[in-house]
């Protein structure tokens, strides 16, 4: 009867034991894994300094802005290839701003206005370009653009409006300081520059 009795209390410790030895294995699995979501979140969280506040911000992934980051990626790059003055110094600085943001196709287009003596012209005649952007269409699947912009070409006597129609395609490449979207354009080509509108300025 007595050997019975222990044998009941030592299968009733047991049993106890193996739940608690359960209960503790469960805690700490949830521990880790609560844990682990906390630093996780954590990561997703950055403060920006406003003057002496933080002020938080969430970090996204590339692939849940890539369609923002492409077209201002396209935009950057049209604005310095095609923003131009009459100063040697500032067209060199922006092609070479433009050169980091495409590859070989966009230098050949340089090379060849250049060759035609294009930037030489626009500091013979005084000449300022600036570019507008209308619409940039992306294909995210592709990774192909179509800019859509308007062109004004502001001379001694006359401010010029041209059409211009570009495509290309996007290769995602490492950030840099000079490259900060991670995007390089590719294979970029001119659809449509044609004139439509030329209006006469009033010298007094």
């Amino acid at each position: 009867m007595v050997i019975k009795n222990l044998e009941n209390k030592i299968r009733l410790v047991t049993i106890i034991c193996g739940f608690f030895l359960v209960g503790c294995i469960l805690i700490s699995i949830s521990s880790i894994w609560t844990a682990r979501s906390m630093v996780v979140d954590a990561q997703q969280k950055v403060y920006v300094l406003d003057g002496n506040v933080p002020i938080l911000v969430q970090r996204t992934t590339m692939q849940e802005t890539l369609d923002v980051e492409a077209k201002s990626h396209v935009e950057m790059f049209h604005h310095y290839f095609f923003t131009l003055a009459p100063d040697d110094k500032y067209i060199r600085y922006t092609m070479e701003k433009a050169m980091y943001l495409v590859d070989e196709t966009g230098l050949a287009q340089y090379n060849t206005l250049k060759e035609k003596g294009f930037y030489n012209n626009i500091m013979g005649t005084s000449a300022v370009f600036s570019i507008f952007c209308d619409s940039i269409r992306f294909d995210k699947e592709k990774m192909e653009f179509t800019y859509y912009g308007r062109q004004r070409i502001e001379r001694r006597t006359s401010i010029l409006t041209r059409e211009l129609v570009t495509a290309g395609q996007l290769k995602r490449v490492p950030r840099t300081d000079n490259n900060p979207h991670g995007l390089l354009v590719m294979n970029w080509r001119t659809l449509l520059n044609k004139d439509i509108e030329q209006k006469t300025k009033n010298n007094y």
